[in-house]
């Protein structure tokens, strides 16, 4: 019996699949291109490191113990976890080293993965196991981590108004929300998260690292 030949429907399906397939591979190809021949990024980053002696350290204890194959920091590692680049934007040193110790204690509720070392059986739970100055050391290079404001990964909103902003709260915040918050972009300006001042040496900025 002969092979059955493609519809007309089918052929066209397929030519149009493969005009986009053969666009997509032209498109990455270009883009490429052009991203090899710009000395600028083609995309802006909002997340920087500006490592103290201690902050490296850390970021090679942080390696030792393999937290990259859950975690992803310094744009390195896996999002099996929580995305800790600019985490020292959201979190201080205190609760990111009190966290590494005992993280249900910091949540005050039970935790998937990570634990005291007391705790039962978990897959992160050899890290509250490290010595406490090794994990001193990985607060440290945590909390340098951080990220601009407005960013994705930032607790803190853009520092200019925003219009989107702006609008949606205008339109969909209720009047009583109004008078009984205040928008965070004209609080005045808190102390930085890193309460502890670091060792004295050099510091290490992500540019010198490029």
């Amino acid at each position: 019996m002969g092979k059955q030949r493609l519809k007309s429907g089918e052929k066209i399906l397929f030519s149009i699949f493969g005009a986009f397939f053969v666009l997509g591979v032209i498109a990455f190809i270009g883009m490429e291109v052009v991203r090899s021949r710009t000395a600028t990024p083609m995309f802006v980053s909002t997340t920087h490191f500006n490592f103290s002696p201690v902050g490296l350290e850390g970021s090679k204890i942080y390696r030792e113990a393999r937290c990259n194959s859950c975690h992803r920091a310094l744009r390195m590692g896996t999002n099996m976890g929580l995305n800790l680049d600019g985490i020292g934007s959201r979190r201080s040193l205190q609760w990111i080293e009190g966290f590494l110790n005992d993280p249900e204690k910091v949540y005050g509720a039970a935790t998937l993965d990570h634990g005291s070392a007391l705790a039962g059986p978990k897959e992160a739970n050899y890290v509250a196991k490290l010595p406490k100055e090794n994990l001193r050391k990985i607060a440290v290079f945590l909390s340098e981590l951080t990220a601009d404001s407005g960013s994705a990964v930032a607790k803190a909103p853009p520092q200019e108004r925003s219009g989107f902003i702006d609008q949606m709260v205008g339109t969909f915040a209720p009047e009583s929300w109004k008078e009984k918050y205040q928008d965070v972009r004209t609080k005045p300006p808190q102390e930085a998260p890193h309460e502890a001042p670091h060792e004295n040496g050099a510091d290490v900025k992500d540019s010198e690292k490029k």
